[in-house]
């Protein structure tokens, strides 16, 4: 737009390389390069497209979980009763289908149930507001599990592999594509435009920025915070679906540390634990980079506890850079 002074102001604010270099998401392609870089080094079967994908399978269930955690953090709440739904919501899939014999009524249970919890969730920190997320979410995490305990007992539902087109909603493939992986790819889409092309993902950086601003300025915040928790619920019910595809039996041990995992790949990603601040394309950079990490690790025959003192250690690393990034441009100011 010219002024009268003959000066141009632009309404779009210009983009330096400089500036797409110090960015979260350019860090993070960096990573997840090197990555690959180290696993085919490690391995030359690394590039194998069908075992590759093979392991890509093995982490989208978590992958999904991250996806609906991405907006409780973005909203500066926290879940961590998603791996207690999700084994809620398989047992109630096996004992369903056990009971009537239809597949179709135990995927709806599991929607169900997942939806529900997640609603549970919600309607307690909406009308509760002076309590904390992570206790809420903990306690109720406690009790799903323990109710699915309850349920099965050391027992286990099986026979869910017996019906072929359920089995194949996690085994099979378009050429050595999964069909979850084209699944996940959609659903992450979908999650990325609403939270960064729409008023409701405007609506819940506001209420992660400032709860009090966003509800003076006229945000529905306790409505807004009901849907995400619940919607995370709902996603919850659909992972369960695809880990009993994977299993075709349920034990009440299920999804242990899948709340974990999902925070993990949401934290790395650059969405931050206060609110307000994150992208969903770093979250899904930051999901493969642990996939696929652990992928690497697992070729060289490293154990289980050592891989994730390494997972560990690089999360605390990226999450330090930028305290690291803000302490320099402090003391260049301080020396000028």
């Amino acid at each position: 737009m010219a002024t009268k002074s003959g000066r141009t102001i632009s309404s779009v604010k210009s983009r330096s390389i400089k500036d797409l270099v110090v960015r979260w998401e350019f860090l993070l392609v960096l990573i997840f390069l090197g990555v690959n870089v180290m696993n085919i080094c490690l391995s030359p079967n690394y590039l194998n497209a069908y075992s590759l994908f093979t392991n890509i399978n093995n982490f989208l269930v978590k992958a999904y979980i991250a996806l609906p955690m991405a907006y409780i953090l973005l909203l500066g709440d926290i879940d961590l009763s998603v791996g207690g739904n999700v084994c809620l919501s398989a047992t109630m899939l096996g004992i369903v289908f056990n009971e009537t014999g239809s597949i179709w009524l135990g995927i709806a249970a599991a929607l169900a149930t997942g939806t529900l919890c997640g609603a549970l969730n919600g309607l307690i920190l909406t009308k509760f507001t002076e309590l904390a997320p992570m206790i809420v979410t903990l306690a109720t995490n406690i009790i799903y599990r323990g109710l699915s305990e309850r349920i099965l007992g050391d027992g286990a539902t099986a026979g869910m592999s017996k019906i072929d087109w359920f089995f194949n909603l996690y085994y099979g493939r378009v050429g050595v594509v999964p069909y979850m992986f084209i699944i996940f790819c959609v659903l992450a889409v979908v999650f990325g435009l609403v939270m960064h092309k729409t008023v409701f993902g405007r609506q819940m950086y506001a209420i992660g920025e400032n709860k009090k601003a966003a509800a003076y300025a006229g945000v529905k915040v306790e409505k807004i915070r009901m849907t995400v928790f619940t919607l995370t619920g709902l996603v919850c019910g659909f992972a369960s679906v695809f880990y009993c595809a994977n299993l075709g039996s349920v034990k009440s041990n299920v999804a242990e540390g899948f709340e974990l995992e999902a925070i993990s790949m949401c934290v790395l990603g650059g969405i931050s634990t206060a609110g307000g601040k994150g992208t969903m394309v770093g979250a899904v950079i930051a999901i493969f980079i642990i996939g696929l990490l652990r992928y690497g690790l697992g070729l060289i025959n490293l154990s289980g506890q050592t891989i994730r003192i390494i997972l560990g250690a690089l999360l605390i690393a990226v999450v330090l850079y930028p305290t690291i990034q803000e302490a320099i441009k402090n003391r260049k100011k301080a020396a000028k």
